[in-house]
C-alpha cells in the first residue's frame, strides 16, 4: 500500500497505562490515515502497559471500576470483557471487577497486537531508559536519555502518569526512618512489613484506595494496620447490583460553587429517595465534571478543593465490592482502625520499632509506616522529575490551574507566553488541574485518542476539504454512490456486496480484503459489522463497529456517515432506534442497496421488525427509481408480493430477475415461497433442486433453500424425503451457526409436532454445533426465536430460562414477543397443554414484529396447533386448519384436519 503522507516521528515518553493507550491509538490512526511513522516508546519499566497502578500481582488488588468501563478504545465498550473472556474467563460480565494485573496484561497484549497490525507503516523502538529532558531544535524535539545518548522525534506525547504526593510534611525523624515507606508500590518496598514472620503493627498514612490495597495485602491475625488522614474516611463501595447513571436535570453549568453545591446535593437526595441507592445521582454528574469545574473560578476550585474534594473522593473513587467485604472484615475484628488528624512526631525505640504520635495526642507503636496518600497530577512546585524540572525552568510548560499539573490546551502544552508552539501533549494526570477527573481509564481513553488525531494531522492540502476543492473523483458502488477509498478497496467492497445480494459466499472475505486494502473505509467496516450481527459471520462485530465509527469521522461522506449510523443503531441501539434510522437513510439515498437489503426481510437480513406487508411495499416502491429496473430491486419486490399474497404478481417477477441474473438467491427465494404459499409442492421441491445443484451452488444459505425444499416434502407427508434432506443438507457438518438454528432446529422440531419424524431426534447434534452465546445470548429477535424452538425441541428447561431472562433485558421485541414464547415453550416442554396453547394464542399475533417470513414464523403456529389438539381444543384447532387449507393446499393439512374428533 503506498504511503499517502510523509513520514512522521513520534516519541512516546512513558510506558504506563497512558502511554499504552496513547500507543495504540497512534498505531491504529496511522494504519486508518496511511501515515508512515516512527514510533519511539520511552520508560524504564520493564513491561509496556502496567505502570504503577496494574503491576501489582496480589489478586486481592482489584480493579475499582468495573470490567465494562475499562476497554481501552473509546469507540468499542465492550473490548475489555471480550478479551477476559478469550482468555481464560468465559463467565465474565460487565460488571465483574478484575484484578490489576490482568488489566497490565490486557493493556499490554492490546499494544503488542496493536503495533503487530500496524506492520509496514509504524516502526516500533522500545528504549527501556528515562528521558531526562526535552530541548527543541525549531520543529525537532531532542530527548536526552539517562544513558547519556539522545534521540530526536517530530512531535512527543508526555504520559508521564501522576505523580507522588510530597512527604515533606511529615516529621522528618519518621523521613529519615528505615521503617518509613515513602512509595508502597515499588519493588519490594512492603516485604519486610509482608513476611508472614512479622506480627508488628502497620501505620498508614492515607485512607483512600491506595491505603485499602496495602492494609489488604499486609493484613495478617495478630496486627493491627492503623490508618490515618485528615477525615478519617474510607472509600464508599460499589453496588452489588450497580443501577444506570441518572444524569441531573437541572442546569448546573455556570452556576456559583455555594448554588452549585445545593443543586447537587438535592440531586442526589432525589435520587437517593426514588431509587434508594445515592451512587447513580453521583454516577450522572461524571459526564460533565470537567466542564463544572472548569465553569469554576480559580478561588472557587481552592474552595473546593479544601471543603468538598475530600468528600467528592470518597463517594466517587469506590471499592470493588469485594474488597469492601474485606475491609469490612478487618474492621469488625479490630484488624483495621481509622482515625482522624495528622501525624505530628515520631520516634525510634530501643526495639527498633517507631513510636509515632497522632494529632489526637495518642502514641501507636508500630514496625513500618507506609505513605499510602497516593498519587496526583502532576504538582510542578515539589516534582523530582528531571523532565518535567528542566521543562518548567525554561519555561517550555508553566504551571496548571492552583498549581496543580500543566497548562494545556486540549493537551498540547502552552509554554510561559501562553503559546502552544512546541509538538508537544500531555495526557491523564498531568490535566488535573486543567479537568478535575482525568485520571481513569474512561478519560484517559479519550484523551489519547484525541491526541493521537491531532498528532497525525493530515498535512496541509490533504484534508478531505483539499480533496473535494480538486474535485478528485471517487469510486463508487455497484449503484454509483460515491465510496471515500481507494479503486482497489473499493472494487473489494464492490464484490462484497454483489455476494451479498446474490446471496452467495465470499461476502466476508472480500469485505476484510476492501478493510486491509483501505484500514480507513468506513462502509468497509460497517458491512462486516452489519454481517456479523444480523448473518452471524465470524466478525468481531463490536471490533468492526469501532472502526466503522472511528473512520466515518475521520473521512467519510454525509451518505457514509448515516449509513455508519444506521449500523450501529441496528447492533447496539434499541430495535426502534435502528428501524427508524434505516427507514431515514433510505429516503435520503433510496439507491443503497446493502441499505435495502438489510430493511426487507428475506433471506440475509432480518429486516425492520415493524415492517408490515404494505410498509414493506411502500418501501420497495418508493426506492425504485433509484434502482431502474435492477436485478436486484425486482428480486425483492416479487418477496414482497408473496408476503402479500400476490402470487402471479410475484412468480412473474421472480422469473424476471432470475432471467436478468440467474444466481439471484432473492429472486429463487421469493420463487419458493410463492410454490409453497400456492400448493405446488412437486414443482416447487423440484425448481429448488435444480437451481441449487446449478446457478445456486456455492450460495451461502444453501441450508435454508434445502429447508424450503423440506417443508414441500412435509407438506406432501414424505418423511423418508425430509431425513434424505436433513442428512444431505441440514445435518451437522453440513450446515453451522446461526443457518444449523434457524434452519436445522427449526425442520426437526416441525417434524416431530407434525408427527413426520419418529424415533430419536438428533436435535442435540444441533446444540452441540452451535456456539452457546447464540442460545443464551442472540443478537436479534429472528435468532431469538429460533434459539427457542431448538431449545424445546432438545427440552432444555435450563437453556429456555435463560433465553427468556436475555429476552427481558434486550430490545423490546425480545421483551415482548421471545420472553412471552419462551414462557409458551417452557409449558410445552412440561407438557402443560392448556396453559402453552393459550400463551401461544396471545403472542401470535405480534409475531411478525420479530422478522424473517411467514414461511419461518409458521413453526410457532405448528407448534400451536401441537398444543391445541395435545389440549383436546380440537375445535380451535379445526378452525385454522381449515383456515390455512383456505389459502393453501395441503395434503398433511387435509390428513390432520379430517382426523381431528367431533
Amino acid at each position: 500500500m503506498t504511503p499517502a503522507f510523509p513520514r512522521k516521528s513520534v516519541a512516546v515518553v512513558g510506558a504506563g497505562a497512558a502511554g499504552a493507550l496513547v500507543a495504540v491509538q497512534l498505531c491504529e490512526t496511522a494504519v486508518r490515515r496511511r501515515v508512515p511513522l516512527d514510533l519511539l516508546l520511552i520508560d524504564p519499566a520493564p513491561e509496556a502497559g502496567r505502570g504503577t497502578a496494574y503491576a501489582s500481582r496480589d489478586p486481592r488488588h482489584l480493579l475499582n471500576v468495573p470490567a465494562g468501563n475499562m476497554s481501552c478504545d473509546p469507540d468499542d465498550p465492550g473490548h475489555f470483557v471480550r478479551w477476559l473472556c478469550r482468555h481464560g474467563e468465559p463467565n465474565i460480565t460487565a460488571a465483574d471487577f478484575v484484578s490489576r494485573y490482568r488489566y497490565g496484561a490486557y493493556l499490554a497484549d492490546t499494544l503488542g497486537r496493536a503495533i503487530i497490525a500496524a506492520h509496514g507503516v509504524v516502526s516500533v523502538r522500545r528504549l527501556r531508559v528515562r528521558v531526562t529532558d526535552c530541548r527543541w531544535t525549531r520543529d525537532v524535539a531532542r530527548l536526552e536519555l539517562s544513558d547519556g545518548t539522545a534521540v530526536e522525534a517530530d512531535g512527543v506525547v508526555l504520559a508521564t502518569g501522576p505523580a507522588r504526593r510530597s512527604s515533606a510534611g511529615l516529621p522528618a525523624a519518621l523521613r529519615a526512618s528505615e521503617r518509613f515507606v515513602a512509595a508502597p508500590w515499588a519493588p519490594g518496598a512492603l516485604d519486610a512489613a509482608g513476611d508472614e514472620r512479622c506480627g508488628d503493627d502497620v501505620l498508614l498514612i492515607g485512607t483512600g484506595l491506595t491505603a485499602v490495597d496495602v492494609a489488604l495485602q499486609l493484613d495478617r491475625p495478630g496486627r493491627t494496620v492503623h490508618a490515618v488522614s485528615r477525615n478519617g474516611r474510607l472509600p464508599q463501595a460499589h453496588a452489588v447490583s450497580p443501577l444506570p447513571a441518572t444524569p441531573c436535570a437541572e442546569q448546573l453549568l455556570d452556576l456559583p460553587l455555594p448554588r452549585l453545591r445545593a443543586e447537587i446535593r438535592r440531586h442526589i437526595g432525589r435520587v437517593l429517595r426514588t431509587q434508594g441507592d445515592w451512587r447513580p445521582g453521583l454516577d450522572g454528574l461524571r459526564s460533565i465534571t470537567s466542564e463544572l469545574w472548569a465553569a469554576l473560578s480559580v478561588e472557587e476550585r481552592a474552595d473546593f478543593l479544601e471543603r468538598d474534594s475530600s468528600l467528592w473522593n470518597v463517594h466517587r473513587h469506590r471499592m470493588p465490592p469485594a474488597t469492601a467485604e474485606a475491609v469490612a472484615r478487618m474492621r469488625r475484628t479490630r484488624r483495621l482502625r481509622t482515625a482522624r488528624g495528622g501525624i505530628t512526631g515520631a520516634r525510634q525505640l530501643p526495639d527498633g520499632l517507631l513510636a509515632v504520635r497522632l494529632g489526637d495526642g495518642r502514641e501507636l507503636r508500630v514496625g513500618q509506616v507506609v505513605d499510602c496518600t497516593g498519587l496526583m497530577g502532576l504538582v510542578p512546585a515539589d516534582t523530582a522529575d528531571p523532565l518535567w524540572r528542566n521543562l518548567l525552568r525554561r519555561g517550555d510548560a508553566v504551571s496548571g490551574p492552583l498549581g496543580i499539573g500543566v497548562s494545556t490546551e486540549d493537551g498540547r502544552l502552552r509554554d510561559r507566553d501562553g503559546r502552544t508552539v512546541r509538538a508537544l501533549w500531555t495526557l491523564g494526570a498531568p490535566r488535573q488541574g486543567e479537568l478535575w477527573e482525568t485520571t481513569a481509564i474512561p478519560e484517559i481513553r479519550v484523551q489519547a485518542a484525541a491526541v493521537a488525531e491531532v498528532v497525525l494531522a493530515r498535512p496541509v492540502g490533504h484534508s478531505a476539504e483539499a480533496t473535494a476543492r480538486r474535485r478528485v473523483r471517487r469510486p463508487t458502488d455497484g449503484g454509483g454512490l460515491a465510496l471515500s477509498t481507494y479503486s482497489a478497496a473499493a472494487a473489494a467492497y464492490r464484490l462484497g456486496v454483489d455476494r451479498l445480494l446474490k446471496v452467495r459466499s465470499g461476502a466476508q472475505e472480500a469485505f476484510r480484503r476492501a478493510t486491509a486494502l483501505d484500514p480507513g473505509f468506513a462502509c468497509a467496516h460497517a458491512a462486516l459489522a452489519l454481517i456479523g450481527h444480523e448473518c452471524g459471520a465470524d466478525v468481531d462485530v463490536s471490533r468492526a463497529l469501532a472502526d466503522a465509527r472511528r473512520c466515518a469521522r475521520e473521512r467519510a461522506d454525509e451518505r457514509e456517515r448515516s449509513f455508519v449510523d444506521v449500523v450501529s443503531r441496528r447492533v447496539r441501539g434499541t430495535t426502534a432506534e435502528g428501524d427508524t434510522a434505516l427507514v431515514r437513510h433510505l429516503d435520503a439515498y433510496p439507491g443503497d442497496r446493502l441499505a435495502l437489503a438489510a430493511a426487507v426481510p428475506t433471506i440475509a437480513f432480518s429486516g425492520l421488525y415493524d415492517l408490515d406487508g404494505s410498509a414493506a411495499l411502500r418501501l420497495v416502491e418508493r426506492t425504485a427509481p433509484a434502482h431502474r429496473g435492477h436485478w436486484f430491486h425486482t428480486s425483492l419486490l416479487a418477496f414482497v408480493r408473496q408476503e402479500e399474497g400476490r402470487y402471479d404478481e410475484a412468480s412473474a417477477l421472480a422469473e424476471q430477475a432470475l432471467a436478468a441474473e440467474p444466481a439471484s438467491g432473492h429472486a429463487m427465494h421469493a420463487l419458493a415461497h410463492v410454490h409453497y404459499e400456492c400448493g405446488d409442492h412437486d414443482k416447487g421441491r423440484a425448481r429448488l433442486d435444480a437451481w441449487l445443484s446449478g446457478h445456486g451452488r456455492g450460495g451461502t444459505h444453501g441450508a435454508h433453500f434445502a429447508w424450503h425444499a423440506a417443508l414441500h416434502e412435509l407438506a406432501v407427508e414424505d418423511a423418508a424425503a425430509v431425513r434424505r434432506r436433513w442428512a444431505t443438507h441440514l445435518a451437522p457438518g453440513k450446515v453451522d451457526g446461526i443457518r444449523a438454528v434457524v434452519d436445522s432446529g427449526s425442520l426437526l422440531w416441525r417434524a416431530r409436532v407434525v408427527d413426520a419424524w419418529q424415533g430419536r431426534l438428533p436435535i442435540d447434534d444441533v446444540l452441540q454445533s452451535v456456539a452457546a452465546d447464540i442460545f443464551e445470548r442472540p443478537a436479534t429477535a429472528f435468532i431469538a426465536l429460533h434459539a427457542a424452538v431448538t431449545l424445546t425441541a432438545a427440552g432444555d428447561l435450563p437453556g429456555l430460562r435463560r433465553l427468556q431472562a436475555h429476552a427481558l433485558d434486550a430490545d423490546q421485541v425480545q421483551r415482548e414477543v421471545v420472553a412471552p414464547l419462551c414462557e409458551a415453550f417452557l409449558h410445552i416442554v412440561e407438557e402443560n397443554w392448556a396453559e402453552a396453547a393459550q400463551r401461544l394464542e396471545r403472542v401470535l399475533p405480534s409475531l411478525r414484529t420479530v422478522g424473517g417470513s411467514a414461511a419461518q414464523r409458521e413453526v410457532v403456529e405448528e407448534t400451536l396447533l401441537y398444543a391445541l389438539v395435545s389440549a383436546g381444543r380440537c375445535d380451535a384447532a379445526r378452525t385454522r386448519l381449515q383456515e390455512r387449507l383456505d389459502r393453501r393446499s395441503s395434503p398433511h393439512d387435509r390428513r390432520r384436519l379430517a382426523a381431528l374428533p367431533r
